[in-house]
């Protein structure tokens, strides 16, 4: 243990020890990240003090670092502000949890919200002038900048586990069991610093979600208080918006499903989030992936507007409880012209797909 303000440092006996010691930002190692004007957005200090450096000093120009939930997050608020807003992605398109045909509807959302879109540039570095950074430099141009933000992702904050000798796993975050215990008697971990275990690949991952966080340390502290508790998995759900249009993804995209060596089929459909008759029904697309032969259902992704993106639970529950697409067409789905057409979209595409297995 140590004081942090006094620096004094002692052994501190345990007889249960929890490590949830979160993720840390990516901070990439070149020239001129540690200038004024650059910053993460990774906890709530880091956001007041964006909120007050947009107050004080009025910036013009803002570059965002990294196409991922944050930077796409950053950037709209960034545009409401009334910065003008350019976003460095080194992929084809932005959000890469999604597949690309996904992703590029994403992009044509954040270009249409008013941000300028730097698709597959690399950053390289930061134009710095009396230690406040004047332009981020990229592999094929300058852009510049007043304000800075990183949103490049997150990795596990395990370096004190590794220090004393807890295994790793996934990307560096701390291997435990289904009750969140690690390798080392005592010692339990969960939240952002460990691996999980995927429902639909059965394989160990690194998930950084808040949601899979709470539910592990839920599981932890029943455990660590006598209780008997286990996590089973999670399928990586996650959504976001930017501006109007609504994100969501579920379970596994293309090219996890081809690392697996897994043969499959996808569709992908557009429909209208109600009725189409009735008042302000809104585009939505939904893309669903099953495997060859079996059905299985592998994950979906769902990108539109009026809140389409929510949608994304219903593939989500179909992935824990393990159907195949055949037994999807069956849910017995709410209808309403104000809700949804006949045929819910996430149906929609699911019968798209059947016809392809």
């Amino acid at each position: 243990m140590q004081n942090l303000e006094t620096g004094k440092a002692w052994w501190e006996p345990y007889d249960q020890l929890m490590v949830a010691t979160g993720a840390v930002p990516i901070r990439p190692d070149v020239s001129g990240v540690d200038a004024e004007g650059i910053y993460g957005a990774d906890t709530i200090k880091t956001a007041i003090n964006i909120i007050e450096i947009l107050d004080r000093k009025q910036p013009e120009r803002a570059v965002v670092v990294g196409g991922g939930y944050i930077g796409l997050e950053m950037a709209e608020a960034l545009v409401l502000r009334g910065l003008k807003v350019s976003l460095v992605e080194q992929a084809g398109e932005v959000m890469n949890t999604l597949d690309a045909d996904m992703g590029a509807l994403v992009s044509a959302a954040l270009e249409e919200a008013g941000v300028t879109l730097c698709r597959r540039e690399s950053l390289q570095g930061f134009d710095v002038h009396n230690g406040h950074v004047k332009a981020v430099i990229t592999d094929k141009s300058e852009i510049l900048a007043d304000l800075v933000i990183l949103g490049m992702g997150v990795r596990p904050n395990s370096a004190l586990a590794k220090q004393a000798g807890i295994p790793l796993g996934k990307k560096d975050a701390i291997k435990v069991n289904d009750r969140m215990q690690t390798d080392i008697a005592n010692i339990w971990s969960a939240g952002d610093c460990v691996e999980s275990f995927h429902l639909v690949s059965k394989k160990p991952f690194y998930v950084a979600l808040g949601t899979v966080a709470n539910k592990q340390g839920r599981i932890a502290g029943i455990n660590i208080g006598g209780g008997n508790a286990t996590f089973p998995g999670a399928v990586g759900t996650a959504i976001s918006k930017i501006c109007e249009v609504g994100v969501a993804r579920t379970g596994l995209q293309a090219k996890e499903i081809e690392n697996l060596g897994l043969s499959y089929v996808s569709s992908k459909i557009k429909s209208k989030t109600r009725a189409g008759y009735y008042p302000d029904a809104q585009d939505i697309t939904v893309k669903v992936l099953a495997e060859s032969g079996s059905g299985r259902l592998l994950g979906g992704q769902i990108v539109g507007k009026g809140g389409a993106a929510k949608r994304i639970d219903v593939l989500a529950t179909a992935l824990h409880a393990g159907f195949t697409v055949q037994e999807m067409i069956h849910l017995d789905l709410s209808y309403a012209p104000p809700f949804s057409p006949v045929w819910d979209p996430v149906l929609i595409a699911i019968r798209q797909v059947i016809k392809k297995i």
